[in-house]
């Protein structure tokens, strides 16, 4: 029904891309999409909009590489009209020589160079590479090797002025050194800009430079205690131009320009590409990292004729999408607490319908939140008289939003309790958990989103995700959202998904279905009945997806039933549960698995190390939880199912036996305790 046949197309040689920028197209998953860009996009000649462009413009980027083989950043500047493009091969530059400027040595005749025009105003930037044709030291030309725009991202806006005439020097003597000193750090640590160089030497293509443009907010770039600076990478364009010139050849030549002064800082020195850390998931909009060892460092005073004024709403709107090192740090050292309870104070309550509330949390020590992914859930505990009562709830906000928000319907005794809480009252928590989340960026499939009743919670999160993601990358992610409440009244957060539809921009569609009496209110909601699969026939496009499932342990196994039966893949379907009654999955055809441990068939003395407590299971006793209650331990749970790892136990003595696989993947040496028992063979201990 909706899937369709996997063909494939011959792909075009050779690549437009080089082999250190593939590996990174590659690994985010866009290597075929970006070869069709590559060919249309990426052309040996200037445009007319770009020939129309440059002379507009009052300095260019120029990426040079000295005799030495290092490369250089560098800005030259002039009166609008300073660069003309006369035929579609050529740009002129009406620029003097810079003895002061080390990039200088890279400019001669016939030397490769990477340009970079800006409009700070329009955030327009065009980018070319190609090679220097000089006939005197008052102008060169460059004759275009490579040309093609870039996206208008993370550029501030400025308002610029000369103080003096472009072609007069400054008289200020350059500091060079090995090192940053104190003026030095000063221009890294209030940079919102810098300009970076690199370049590959390319087998039958002879070399290649590269110039490009960074920005963020304020302190982005941070100077480690070794002297080294790491920088975030944003969501770009996707070419991976400069890293992926780093992976080839790990040389850079970063300039910062003080806008006030027209100090410049020049620095050249050896690169590291970081593709996973800790920082990365903790610095908001990073998707990866990269370092800088600085070698020859060079201060030049006023060396710029031109000023710049940040403009009124200056702030590029993706910039303030992204985050700061002090907030990467505080949620880092927050992660480090995941094990600890922490107070939480409830400072808004929104009733969202009439069954469902939201509850928005912000720590009391004002410490950052610990991150989360789309989908997942927080386990808590309240306090009820002289004992805590230990639940999970879903996260329904997105992680960016900078707070957790719970929906909760009253439907149970902790949830009553949290009903009944007014704002201003307190909670603890531990860190979020969960394996039932989402990608924002895959491409090759689009999200089916399934919810009934409160299922609705890990879903609006999964969709505030997409659609957040989809503003700060240009990519949408395609999203059906299927939701089912019994009433109108029942139904909640339409508002908000609402204005969701409206920022995806046509990328999300929102499917209301009510399944109990049919409403007069039509205008309300778009079927009546059940979600089942003539409802997503009548809805979905023939096509290939994932679905994600969420609500009563019957609608899922009805919904999980009906797709299989269709022929789609088990692990296209993924599926959230609390409780006993957990989704049955049907194995997918294949090599059988590994036999699971059996069950003990006689009596085990369970050993809880932790807390000195011994009991003795029998074989119709229940869990390993269930027997740890019994003994008065109150371990953490939150679905008694295998589904969300918050009973995860250390195992130091025997092995445990599980009657279904769980969901929630742990290590030989951890145990789900809710769902398991003691394994034949012996005594088992456990960390509790």
């Amino acid at each position: 029904m909706f899937q369709k046949s996997d063909l494939s197309e011959a792909t075009p040689a050779p690549s437009p891309w080089h082999e250190g920028e593939l590996e990174l197209q590659r690994r985010a998953g866009v290597a075929e999409q970006m070869d069709r860009v590559g060919r249309k996009f990426v052309r040996h000649f200037l445009l007319d909009q770009h020939r129309e462009f440059f002379p507009l413009i009052s300095f260019i980027a120029i990426g040079t590489v000295d005799h030495q083989g290092v490369p250089w950043a560098a800005i030259r500047c002039g009166e609008p009209g300073f660069l003309h493009s006369p035929d579609p091969q050529t740009l002129e530059i009406n620029a003097i020589r810079d003895p002061g400027d080390p990039a200088e040595e890279g400019m001669d005749d016939g030397d490769p160079v990477g340009l970079l025009g800006v409009d700070l105003i329009t955030r327009r930037r065009n980018r070319m590479n190609g090679r220097i044709v000089r006939s005197g030291n008052d102008r060169f030309s460059v004759a275009v090797d490579d040309s093609y725009g870039n996206c208008p991202r993370y550029i501030q806006n400025r308002h610029f002025r000369f103080v003096r005439d472009p072609a007069e020097m400054s008289s200020s003597a350059s500091l060079v050194s090995d090192r940053l000193d104190d003026r030095a750090r000063q221009i890294i640590t209030a940079a919102d800009t810098f300009f970076v160089a690199s370049y590959t030497d390319r087998e039958g293509e002879g070399r290649q430079v590269d110039v490009s443009h960074r920005g963020g907010r304020q302190g982005f770039v941070r100077i480690d205690a070794d002297g080294g600076l790491t920088i975030p990478d944003f969501n770009g364009n996707l070419f991976f131009n400069t890293l992926g010139n780093f992976l080839v050849n790990p040389r850079a030549g970063l300039l910062f320009i003080d806008h006030e002064t027209g100090d410049t800082l020049q620095i050249a020195g050896r690169t590291e590409v970081i593709l996973d850390s800790p920082e990365t998931a903790a610095f908001e909009g990073a998707e990866r990292l990269w370092r800088v060892i600085p070698e020859q460092v060079v201060l030049r005073p006023d060396a710029l004729p031109l000023r710049w004024t940040f403009a009124d709403d200056g702030m590029s709107p993706s910039i303030m999408m992204t985050g700061t090192w002090q907030e990467a740090e505080a949620r880092l050292q927050a992660a480090a607490k995941a094990k600890i309870w922490r107070r939480f104070r409830i400072e808004q309550i929104v009733a969202e319908s009439a069954t469902i509330r939201s509850l928005h949390l912000a720590p009391v020590d004002g410490e950052a939140l610990i991150p989360y992914l789309a989908g997942q859930h927080l386990p808590i505990r309240i306090a009820d008289g002289g004992e805590f009562i230990r639940r999970s709830y879903t996260l329904s906000s997105a992680p960016s939003d900078g707070y957790y928000r719970l929906g909760v319907k009253r439907e149970g005794r902790a949830s009553s309790l949290l009903h009944a809480m007014r704002e201003g009252d307190e909670i603890e928590a531990l860190a979020p958990a969960g394996a039932f989340t989402i990608d924002a960026m895959e491409r090759s499939r689009p999200a089916v989103l399934l919810a009934a009743g409160i299922g609705i919670t890990p879903l609006l999160s999964m969709l505030r995700h997409v659609v957040r993601e989809g503003d700060r990358t240009r990519h949408r992610r395609p999203v059906w959202l299927f939701r089912s409440s019994r009433t109108l009244e029942e139904r909640a957060f339409d508002a908000e998904i609402a204005e969701l539809v409206e920022r995806g921009q046509g990328s999300v569609q929102d499917v209301r279905v009510l399944s109990g009496s049919a409403s007069a209110d039509v205008e309300r909601y778009d079927a009546a009945g059940r979600i089942d699969m003539e409802l997503l026939k009548a809805h979905l496009p023939f096509g290939d997806y994932n679905f994600y499932l969420c609500g009563p342990a019957s609608f899922m196994q009805a919904i999980y039933d009906g797709l299989r039966r269709l022929n789609i893949a088990d692990g296209r379907i993924h599926a959230e549960a609390f409780g006993p009654s957990g989704l049955k999955r049907e194995a997918e055809p294949g090599p059988r698995a590994a036999p699971a441990v059996p069950a003990a068939t006689e009596p085990v003395r369970v050993i809880f190390a932790q807390s000195g407590k011994e009991a003795r299971w029998k074989p119709d006793g229940g869990t390993l939880l269930e027997l740890a209650e019994l003994r008065g331990l109150t371990p953490p749970f939150g679905c008694r199912a295998g589904n969300c790892g918050d009973c995860r136990t250390k195992i130091l003595k025997g092995q445990v036996s599980y009657q279904s696989n769980p969901a929630y993947a742990v290590t030989d040496d951890e145990a789900l305790i809710c769902c398991s028992v003691p394994a034949a063979g012996g005594d088992l201990h456990v960390n509790l």
